[in-house]
């Protein structure tokens, strides 16, 4: 055999450029072959993608909008013109990216887990196989996915091979989403109350501080300082004017012990009246942490609930079965091409 025989490089084809009509030519002389392959193929590619080999798998959808409320009390007990956020209002993209991350999160998907035995139904063997958490990792990116559409609402899409398993999941996770943000947000919410609630505390023990002091001064005789040193005065200039030295006397000392404790009495009245203030403003506080951690609202605003679908997701037999007639028509004429160029070449040379 002639080792020096031309190969697919060889300097006669570039010579000679092909043409359409030897490509027509090519296919026309492997037309059998290629119809066989190919019918092949598809039969085979029919068979395979059928339900004894493939278990079809359905999806559900459910669709979200994100809110905007943070916090109760700021969202429904704070008046109109001072609230940051309107509690009917769609979130923007802050609020679509923060849900995809609680979607994502291990809290909500650990229960999701343990809410529908995923374990088990994704067959997953707990005793037997190396990798259980990992092998549910893999199963659970296979079949759930979360997306944030161009509206910026949130898209729960759940493959299952049965269809209302595939819509109860769906749901399911919308649910788990509400309960999950609501628990993150009273670990803030909680603590809050308990700080605001001492706080509270101590300013009304502060304030009967200044209380037990006024009742101190009351006892010697201070009960209203303007009143009294009115009163003193009046009493005073009477004395004066009918004479009465021993009374004016006894006034004058009277007023020295109004004037001496006077001073605190008004500052401690004061320092009440701002103390209560203050006092006003941590009820008000404390009344709006009471709700944040007892009342819950919805964290979305659900556009569609998932259903049971009717018709199979995967796998597309017809996709499956186009894919593999051009696959296979490709290799196939590739394979022929080689062939041609390199085998009968060979054989003409030797």
């Amino acid at each position: 055999m002639n080792t020096n025989s031309p190969n697919l490089l060889d300097a006669s084809l570039a010579e000679k450029p092909i043409t359409l009509v030897d490509i027509v030519n090519f296919f026309w002389r492997w037309r059998l072959a290629l119809l066989v392959v190919c019918l092949l193929a598809g039969i085979g590619a029919v068979i395979f993608s059928s339900p004894m080999f493939v278990k079809p798998k359905y999806k559900a959808t459910h669709v979200f909008y994100p809110t905007t409320n943070n916090s109760i009390s700021n969202a429904l007990l704070t008046e109109l013109n001072q609230r940051q956020k309107d509690p009917l209002e769609f979130g923007e993209e802050e609020e679509a990216e923060k849900a995809l991350q609680i979607l994502q999160s291990s809290s909500l998907m650990g229960r999701l887990v343990r809410n529908f035995n995923l374990m088990k139904h994704y067959g997953i063997d707990v005793k037997n196989e190396k990798f259980p958490e990992t092998a549910l990792s893999y199963k659970i990116k296979e079949n759930i996915s979360f997306s944030r559409t161009r509206y910026l609402s949130i898209n729960i899409e759940v493959l299952d091979e049965n269809p209302q398993m595939a819509a109860d999941i769906a749901n399911g996770i919308a649910a788990l989403y509400d309960t999950v943000k609501t628990e993150i947000q009273k670990q803030i919410a909680d603590p809050a109350l308990k700080i605001v609630e001492r706080a509270l505390a101590d300013k009304r023990e502060k304030i009967q501080g200044y209380k037990d002091a006024i009742r101190t001064l009351g006892e010697n005789g201070i009960t209203n300082y303007e009143e009294q040193s009115r009163a003193l005065a009046e009493e005073v200039y009477k004395a004066a004017a009918a004479g009465k030295t021993d009374r004016v006397k006894e006034m004058m000392e009277a007023q020295k012990t109004l004037v001496k404790n006077g001073g605190d009495f008004i500052a401690l009245n004061e320092l009440i009246k701002l103390e209560e203030e203050k006092e006003s403003d941590l009820i008000s506080q404390f009344e709006k942490r009471q709700v944040d951690v007892k009342e819950t609202l919805s964290h979305k605003f659900t556009v569609s609930t998932a259903t049971k679908p009717e018709i199979k997701a995967w796998p597309k037999r017809t996709f499956v079965v186009l894919f593999t007639l051009m696959a296979t028509f490709a290799s196939a004429s590739f394979l022929l091409l080689l062939y041609e160029i390199v085998i009968l070449r060979r054989k003409k040379s030797a």
